[in-house]
């Protein structure tokens, strides 16, 4: 029976920055994980950073976030996140500038067509609303998920967790499909499989999950110093939600769209040529909006999203005793302060009250991307 102070079940971003959190308090951790770090609902290699919400506590927390990402690229020695910025364009862009400009903690500006045109060479003509975020960047996925996971060698254990259930001395029992394991608390970052967990401790999470796809496209013209990120809540170019995000070395960006496909009443995926279809819409749209990129993929990249009903951007932390479930949608860039929560939640036995479900953290009607 091995035991730790805490015990975090998934090794994606999340799961991992809680590790480190926890590691940084002086409590000892074990992961548990059914594959390899970062290869569940955190896959890819870059993620958009982007201050950009509609919810201002996000955007409060994304400037946090922002600063620690630069303090763990410092820390491990590498840079987690670009400097290249991200456009935004449409009505969302526009409204979503107004709260952004007003925050300290942001440089955002007004893109007129010209400067649109020099800042994102890759995209088509475009004359409607757009912004850029400074600060804003790729994060670099591999990178911080193998800095992190780094730092955990000797505490990963790679076996699926099949229940967890408490212990009349305080702690929990943690059963896998090979060890049987006793902790002081758990933290579950499992992505779909959170739902499965918190339901056998009586927690019902009203999260809706479906399937999405991700494809990579080449850059035409190899070189380019920089390549921003991307959301297109327009329509100008036959799709809203678009989102794309820029490979490390700026050879490729990774565009996903809005269109998901629902799971089967056996958790896979439903319709599996409707999730080819996605795929195909992509290629579609970057044939239209993006002439920089090679609309032929060079890579795919096929998840889970799990998404709670008060937004895109919804996020939360339910505590059962010592057991605390985190679930939510968009969550890569704010990993360095959802670890910091979990972290929190663990070493004062409760949840942050603006990461309770009441909180509805990340609520909006409408977000694009």
């Amino acid at each position: 029976m091995h035991t730790s102070d805490v015990a975090v079940i998934g090794a994606g971003i999340i799961g991992l920055s809680a590790a480190h959190a926890l590691q940084e308090t002086g409590l000892s951790v074990t992961v548990y994980d059914r594959g390899s770090p970062g290869t569940g609902q955190s896959t890819g290699t870059s993620r958009l950073f982007r201050h950009a919400h509609d919810d201002a506590r996000m955007i409060d927390l994304a400037v946090r976030a922002r600063l620690l990402w630069d303090a763990w690229s410092a820390e491990f020695g590498t840079e987690l996140v670009s400097t290249d910025g991200a456009v935004a364009l449409g009505e969302s862009a526009a409204r979503r500038f107004v709260a952004l400009g007003a925050h300290p903690g942001t440089t955002v500006r007004a893109l007129d067509a010209a400067e649109l045109r020099s800042v994102m060479p890759v995209l088509a003509d475009y004359e409607g609303p757009a912004m850029f975020d400074e600060r804003a960047g790729a994060i670099r996925t591999h990178a911080a998920i193998d800095a992190l996971a780094g730092k955990l060698r000797g505490s990963l254990i790679i076996d699926p967790v099949l229940a967890i259930r408490p212990l009349g001395t305080g702690g929990v029992e943690v059963r896998t499909g090979a060890n049987v394991s006793s902790h002081g608390a758990v933290v579950v970052c499992a992505g779909q499989g959170t739902a499965a967990l918190a339901a056998a401790a009586g927690i019902s999470v009203p999260v809706r999950v479906t399937a999405h796809a991700r494809s990579s496209f080449r850059v035409r013209e190899p070189g380019l110093t920089t390549l921003p990120n991307l959301q297109d809540g327009s329509g100008a170019f036959g799709e809203t939600g678009v989102y794309a995000a820029a490979y490390p070395d700026r050879s490729a960006m990774g565009l996903g769209t809005s269109a998901e496909v629902a799971p089967n009443e056996f958790g896979g995926v439903s319709d599996p040529g409707m999730l080819a279809a996605v795929a195909d819409q992509a290629a579609a749209y970057v044939s239209r909006a993006l002439p920089g990129l090679d609309p032929e993929p060079i890579g795919y990249v096929h998840c889970w999203v799990t998404t709670l009903p008060w937004g895109d951007d919804g996020v939360a932390i339910w505590q059962a005793d010592n057991t605390f479930f985190l679930m939510g949608h968009n969550l890569f860039k704010h990993a360095p302060v959802l670890g910091e929560a979990l972290a929190q939640s663990v070493t004062e036995s409760a949840v942050p009250e603006l990461f309770r479900p009441e909180s509805m953290l990340g609520a909006s009607d409408t977000d694009q991307a």
